[in-house]
């Protein structure tokens, strides 16, 4: 099981950290990611670090304000959101996937946190 936290709202410019507790199985056995879905939108990728932890990917509009890391002793992966923009809120989805390699595909996750909502005001 996973459980996203860590949502709020927040006003443009500033930050957040995302929580994603993991249960239930060996954590390090999962690659983890964070997607995001806006109202009328479809769920997008945003941000994936490999199982080891060693490599990470991020989509382009996050690059340089995001940062996805994980703590194999807490099971927890965390994606810290700096410099908020309005274009940023979405409901913030953490997944994990048994590939080997980081994948930006929702298809690829076998397994969804319920989500945590980031609201970033004008």
């Amino acid at each position: 099981q996973l459980q996203a936290s860590g949502g709020g709202l927040v006003q443009t410019g500033d930050s957040l950290r995302l929580s994603c507790a993991a249960s239930g199985r060996t954590f390090r056995s999962y690659g983890m990611g964070w997607f995001r879905q806006a109202p009328g939108k479809e769920r997008t990728f945003v941000a994936a670090i490999s199982r080891s932890g060693v490599s990470t990917r991020y989509t382009d509009s996050v690059k340089g304000r995001f940062t996805i890391s994980n703590d194999n002793v807490k099971n927890t992966v965390y994606l810290q959101m700096n410099r908020l923009k309005p274009e940023d809120t979405a409901v913030y989805y953490c997944a994990a996937t048994t590939n080997l390699y980081i994948s930006e595909s929702s298809g690829a996750y076998d397994y969804w946190g319920q989500g945590t909502q980031v609201t970033v005001s004008s």
